[in-house]
């Protein structure tokens, strides 16, 4: 195979983290006016069983506020999963910015439900023309928070699968998770057909061992994706999965110099928080 591949797949991280408040409708607009191909979320469960758009089951000291005003510490940053989203939507996660993103744009916003997200984002995408969107959605799961901050990998799985599909068709459709209980319970149900036939894209935690037979074992099957922390890859590690039919899109690319080594070793695409920077190379 040649070093670069032929289309090269761009992913908005949390919409445009870098740019606007992360997993925000504010920021999947800005993403999509970047002119991402690929809007990536997270989701979490609340109390009334509502699918959030959250990177944590809980609100992150550093950029939330409570409906009172005041700022969310460690001791105070509480549990979605306890929470009915009456309550999560009074709390403020964009006024503060974020420390690590200093070109973060400032300004009031919200965690949304999973439906309002993609209606909205559909709105937003057909204004301005552009095509279709692709949507890669991030399962949180934890093993250890099975019942604690999120439901037992069926019922989130359940709950998530029956929002995205009253909206999208499955072509468009990625799930991804760290947790492999996830990834193995839609990869049983798809192919029982109970659940649409979306792609399923493994994250690897930068810790892990980084063989890919031994992690191929242990997930049970091969990932239409296979997406780990940059550094891990190198062009070996490309040709290889490749050579095994799976496309390679790692995480999370945001300096100018990795966004074109990942892109020179062979890479499928990647995801980053700085679309902007993505789109100009």
């Amino acid at each position: 195979m040649t070093a670069q591949t032929s289309h090269f797949e761009i992913q908005g991280h949390r919409g445009s983290r870098g740019l606007m408040p992360e997993n925000t409708i504010e920021a999947f607009k800005r993403a999509i006016d970047e002119g991402v191909e690929t809007l990536e979320l997270d989701v979490v469960i609340s109390k009334d069983r509502q699918v959030v758009v959250s990177h944590d089951p809980y609100f992150e000291p550093t950029i939330s506020t409570s409906p009172s005003g005041v700022e969310i510490t460690e001791a105070t940053k509480g549990n979605l999963y306890l929470l009915d989203y009456s309550e999560i939507k009074k709390f403020d996660v964009g006024l503060r910015g974020n420390p690590n993103f200093p070109d973060q744009k400032k300004q009031k916003a919200k965690k949304p439900l999973l439906k309002n997200m993609i209606k909205s984002a559909e709105r937003y995408a057909k204004s301005k023309g552009v095509p279709p969107l692709k949507y890669n959605i991030e399962i949180k799961s934890l093993r250890e928070e099975y019942r604690i901050s999120q439901p037992e990998v069926s019922e989130f799985s359940d709950l998530v699968h029956d929002i995205i599909f009253k909206y999208l068709p499955p072509e468009r459709v990625t799930i991804q998770s760290f947790d492999f209980n996830v990834l193995k319970h839609w990869y049983v149900k798809i192919h029982i057909g109970e659940y649409e036939n979306v792609s399923l894209s493994a994250l690897i935690e930068p810790y892990e061992d980084n063989d890919i037979q031994k992690t191929l074992d242990k997930l049970g099957f091969k990932p239409n994706i296979w997406s780990p922390y940059f550094l891990q890859l190198d062009s070996e590690k490309v040709k290889e999965l490749h050579y095994l039919g799976i496309r390679v899109i790692p995480w999370t690319v945001n300096d100018i110099k990795d966004i074109m080594a990942v892109r020179e070793v062979g890479c499928d695409g990647l995801i980053t928080d700085y679309p902007d920077r993505a789109k100009n190379l």
